[in-house]
Parts: structure tokens; sequence; C-alpha cells
């Protein structure tokens, strides 16, 4: 039956799949792979042989229409990234809002995604949070970061190990620095880390020690009584252009 399986991988630890994930990767006819190569040692570390064909950003466009004929042909997928969950901060969107418009049926499973670990682990409030992926590298950046000064909820990001402390400095331009963190690496595996404190103390940590393994940081939401100071600043600037 014609269906598009979207399935979490393993963020680190081989064994943090689900069975049902194995089972469905068993039977689908095709497996999207972000990167062949890193879903071949999944595929293979559970004993299963499929055909495996690349779907990333640098080709989803390219390959989307391809993809979806096939699937209305009746053929079976499923879709996997090189870590966690399909179409968070990895290719997946595109390819599933094409299958809804079509009438393909679409089905993610649950399971292993990056920011959730980081976020329970994190100490910070998590009643309420925003998910901001990556932060744009130059274009956008400041306006983005201005805008996120006043957010109330939690804040998650991802992050290359280069930039971290580049990242963290600008959070505390525009956050300050005793805004609370945690900035949590290599989940799952032997040397996770997960380093909490104000983000000048995280700063200087990551500074000092140096930064390897995909990245979470997680930011405590600006306090009430900074948004009410923003708010009244930006009452009287109107007031004053009146």
């Amino acid at each position: 039956m014609a269906r598009l399986y979207l399935i979490p991988s393993p963020i680190g630890n081989l064994g943090d799949i689900t069975y049902r994930a194995v089972k469905v990767l068993e039977t689908v006819e095709l497996v999207l792979a972000e990167d062949t190569r890193t879903s071949g040692v999944l595929l293979k570390h559970y004993g299963i042989s499929k055909p495996v064909t690349p779907y990333h950003q640098h080709n989803e466009h390219k390959v989307l229409q391809h993809l979806v004929q096939q699937l209305r042909e009746g053929r079976s997928m499923a879709l996997v990234t090189d870590a966690g969950t399909p179409g968070v901060s990895d290719p997946g969107f595109l390819l599933v809002r094409e299958c809804i418009r079509e009438g393909i049926d679409v089905e993610c499973l649950p399971g292993a995604t990056a920011f959730v670990p980081a976020l329970v682990n994190s100490g910070i409030p998590m009643n309420r949070f925003a998910f901001e992926g990556f932060l744009p590298p130059k274009k956008g950046r400041h306006t983005l970061l201005t805008q996120l000064s006043t957010e109330p909820r939690t804040m998650v990001f991802y992050e290359s190990p280069h930039r971290l402390v580049k990242t963290l400095e600008d959070f505390m331009q525009y956050f300050g620095e005793t805004r609370q963190c945690c900035v949590s690496r290599e989940l799952t595996k032997m040397f996770e880390e997960n380093k909490r404190g104000s983000l000048v103390e995280v700063r200087d940590h990551f500074q000092t020690k140096g930064v390897k393994g995909e990245i979470v940081i997680i930011v405590e939401g600006a306090p009430e009584k900074a948004n009410s100071r923003i708010n009244r600043e930006s009452r009287q600037d109107e007031e004053e252009e009146e």
C-alpha cells in the first residue's frame, strides 16, 4: 500500500529506536536517507537490507515529483535523516506537504528528537517553549535575536560545534549575561555533557574546553519585568512620535 513513513532515527545510541520503526524499515520498498552511509550503518546494525536512495536539502526539490509519482503508483517508502525526526531542522517538509496535497497517506512514528531530552534535563521551565532550530548565520540574525530578547517562553536552539561560543556571545549581547541556559552535546553517547549555568558561565566553560559533537542550547525566557520595561519604552517612543 502506498504510504510515506517518517522514521525517527537514533541521535547517537543505535539502541534508541522503536520496535515499530525497525518493523516498518523491514517492510517498506524504499528507504529515503539524508546520508546513505549513515543510514546504512543503522540498517546493517538491525540486519535490514533495502534499497536506499539519497534525499537531502540539496536534491529534495529535484527528486520530489519523481518520488511522489512512485508513491502514487503504490510504492511504500520510509524517510530517515542522519539523526532524529525527519522535518525537525532536517529535510522532510516538502515531501510531506506534497503527499498531503496528492492524497497520499503519511505516517510519522514517535521516536528520537534531540531537543526533547535536552529540554527535559535542562532544569529550565518547559511548560511553554519555543523551538527555533538553527539561527540564521548572517542575514536576519540581528532581527530575530532582537525579537527573541523579549520572548517569555524557554527557547530551544540547535547549533554546530564551531559556532557555539559565538552564538552564546550573541545571546549574552541580546539576552543579558545572567540569563540561564543549558548546553547539551553528544546526547545519548558515551561522552554526553549537559552544562548548565548563566550564559557567561557556559560561554567561559566551552571557550576554555573546546567543543565537539552535536549541540542543543536551551535558554531561559525573558523575565516578566523585562517585557514590561520594553513595552513601556515602546509606548513612550510611539507617544513621542505622535
